[in-house]
């Protein structure tokens, strides 16, 4: 249910009405926007008694939400939402481009990308230290150690740090990393959902590669239920019949996530396809429809990279293709 006030209705009176929802046993969320008041109400609101609050001389109307997520809907919160991401502001107009390598290999490594993209117009830095892999054969990542190297890199270049988180035991490792991430396999583990929902840091929660868009949602509203409202969305591609890339990249998610939901949408071409030159057509059409920033991987020898090498593109590939992103976006915006 959502409460939206008068306009320049009392402060005193809101705080009011807020302390007598909250008797009621409700979670309350009061979302103040450039034009408008809203006032969201979390949990079983079957004997809120919604002519009384219409009565009430601050409100303008009550409704009911239909969708089983709250937090996240744009229902509950009109505006755009603007996460900061280390200092990077991303979502209500604002752009991220984050890169660099699926895995983080070595210092010399992660310290190279990490300047080579930031000198092509990337503002945050990715990099993989705890690797789920298919295969238990595959390189599992560095661990705490790859953490360490993120951080060398980011006091190299000042770029805030995305990296992905898969246990809620290991968050104490992570507490001094800028956007924690939840991969696909993991979009649904709502124990960890619920843990990073306990903590401050931004979460940057990736679509399953055979989860609907209402699932990703919920698992967005797991984290903002627990009391972290600094969601990202990201799409990165579906299992569908394709049979020439890792998965089919569902573009029309950006638009649908933006009408259904006030959180960011980034999208990550990389994973989508799993091919190195498919990555610029694909990062080119998501910033056509909307996205609020792009996550591609870029590596500085693709060709002997420990995971994900066919998908990764060169320094000198990733610096042209920034550019023609941020043109696409001007053409789109007018």
């Amino acid at each position: 249910m959502i409460v939206v006030l008068k306009n320049n209705a009392p402060k005193n009176k809101q705080e009011q009405l807020v302390e007598w929802l909250k008797q009621m046993g409700l979670g309350v969320h009061v979302f103040t926007g450039e034009f408008q008041t809203v006032v969201g109400l979390i949990g079983d609101t079957s004997g809120v008694d919604m002519e009384l609050i219409k009565s009430l001389d601050i409100v303008d109307s009550v409704k009911r939400i239909s969708e089983p997520f709250k937090c996240c809907s744009r229902r509950f919160h009109p505006d755009d939402s603007v996460i900061d991401a280390g200092g990077v502001k991303i979502g209500g107009g604002h752009f991220a481009m984050i890169a660099g390598p699926c895995s983080v290999e070595s210092e010399e490594q992660i310290v190279y990308v990490a300047k080579a993209v930031k000198a092509a117009g990337a503002n945050l830095l990715r990099g993989g230290a705890f690797k789920p892999r298919t295969s238990p054969y595959d390189f599992q990542g560095l661990k705490a150690e790859g953490l360490e190297l993120l951080k060398i890199a980011r006091r190299e270049t000042g770029l805030p740090i995305v990296t992905e988180i898969m246990s809620a035991g290991d968050l104490d490792l992570f507490r001094d990393v800028d956007v924690l991430q939840v991969g696909a396999r993991n979009m649904q583990n709502f124990d960890l959902l619920k843990a990073l929902g306990q903590q401050p840091k931004p979460v940057l929660l990736k679509r399953g590669l055979a989860n609907t868009l209402r699932e990703l949602l919920m698992s967005a509203e797991y984290i903002m239920a627990s009391g972290n409202e600094n969601v990202i969305l990201c799409e990165r591609g579906i299992r569908t019949y394709s049979d020439y890339m890792r998965n089919t990249l569902d573009l029309s998610a950006v638009p649908m996530l933006h009408e259904l939901s006030h959180l960011p949408v980034v999208v990550d071409p990389s994973h989508a396809t799993g091919i190195a030159r498919m990555v610029e057509p694909m990062a080119l059409a998501a910033a056509a429809c909307g996205c609020d920033g792009l996550l591609i991987e870029v590596h500085s020898d693709p060709e002997h990279a420990l995971s994900d090498g066919a998908q990764s593109l060169k320094p000198e590939q990733y610096a042209p293709l920034v550019k023609k992103v941020l043109a696409v976006r001007e053409t789109v915006r007018g």
